[in-house]
């Protein structure tokens, strides 16, 4: 019986990477499912893994967190397709409109923080938030509700008697707690909602495994480093074009010395593949497993513990329940 692995935002960056290396390991054991918004680039992922992975069995679902009704009607195929679910890999994710700050980014470019300041963002990076048709912050949606509501529905085929299964959450290290307010859930009234939505998956995961363990699922979370993926570059554009250039360079310069400066999507991917061989109920959750990359260019995974507690999980928790149920109301 094959292992089945759906991955959400399986068409780049650190998706699609995560993929080719779980096809390198076991594709003749893997059913993979890549759940993308756009299927155009998802039929065009499917083709270049089937080029490097002739024999691989790789299906496709159409599927955009930021869509009540889409993840609805995804978790529908899913459930309709498959019997089980091994391993659900939460992995979509925006940071839509950044702003960079020119003045912030020099003044720590030239301090003790300027490792901090590459590898988590922070002091350095704000968004604009959108609101999806469903009425809710683009962000939140994508990012966090989206796969909650995902995982809710897919409850039949994930919790089966006997059996384990794994979610496993691309977090960041620019989950913030000072950018998350319980009170604030969706970030209406911050700058800071990509960082918000990554800190509320973290606390996600611990009320997650709170509540599903006994039924044979565990959650994980990771942290794939500082990556040159398409978010990235969507940054990085606000910068002049020579000082770019400039950059490159001086981020492989930096791996030297710091374990978190990944840079590819493949070494980011890196905690995503360990997390797929290990046991999950030997895992700790409330620890961020992180993708490192040695100065000799070595990859390898780190549990660090995350700054969560269990009480704001399970407020958190609670709160994206009654939003469910109100969303869902609306829906029909």
């Amino acid at each position: 019986m094959k292992t089945v692995v759906l991955v959400t935002g399986a068409n780049s960056g650190i998706g699609l990477a995560l993929c080719d290396r779980l096809l390198a390991e076991a594709a003749e054991g893997l059913l993979l499912c890549l759940a993308c918004r756009n299927m155009q680039r998802a039929r065009a992922a499917r083709l270049s893994l089937l080029a490097s992975h002739p024999s691989a069995q790789v299906d496709l679902l159409q599927l955009d967190t930021s869509s009540i009704s889409s993840v609805i009607s995804a978790a529908q195929e899913v459930k309709h397709k498959y019997d089980r679910l091994d391993y659900l890999y939460l992995n979509a994710g925006i940071m839509p409109n950044p702003k960079f700050d020119i003045k912030a980014f020099f003044r720590g470019l030239f301090s003790s923080k300027i490792i901090a300041m590459f590898a988590t963002g922070e002091g350095i990076l704000t968004q604009w938030d959108g609101v999806t048709p469903d009425g809710l912050r683009e962000v939140f949606a994508t990012n966090l509700f989206g796969h909650f509501l995902l995982v809710r529905e897919l409850e039949p085929v994930l919790c089966r008697p006997g059996e384990t299964s794994q979610l496993i959450w691309t977090s960041s290290s620019n989950a913030h707690r000072s950018a998350f307010s319980l009170e604030d859930l969706q970030h209406q009234r911050g700058t800071q909602p990509y960082s918000s939505s990554k800190y509320a998956s973290d606390l996600l995961s611990l009320a997650l495994n709170t509540h599903y363990n006994k039924q044979g699922l565990y959650s994980s979370v990771i942290c794939p480093g500082f990556v040159m993926t398409n978010l990235t570059y969507g940054i990085l554009p606000t910068l002049p074009a020579f000082l770019w250039n400039l950059l490159l360079p001086i981020f492989w310069l930096i791996r030297v010395f710091t374990n978190t400066f990944t840079l590819t999507t493949h070494s980011g991917a890196e905690a995503l593949l360990w997390l797929y061989k290990q046991r999950p109920e030997t895992l700790d959750p409330y620890a961020k497993y992180h993708s490192l990359t040695s100065g000799l260019g070595n990859n390898y995974t780190q549990p660090r513990k995350m700054d969560i507690d269990l009480e704001t999980a399970e407020l958190l928790y609670s709160k994206l329940l009654e939003l469910e149920s109100q969303t869902r109301s609306t829906v029909k």
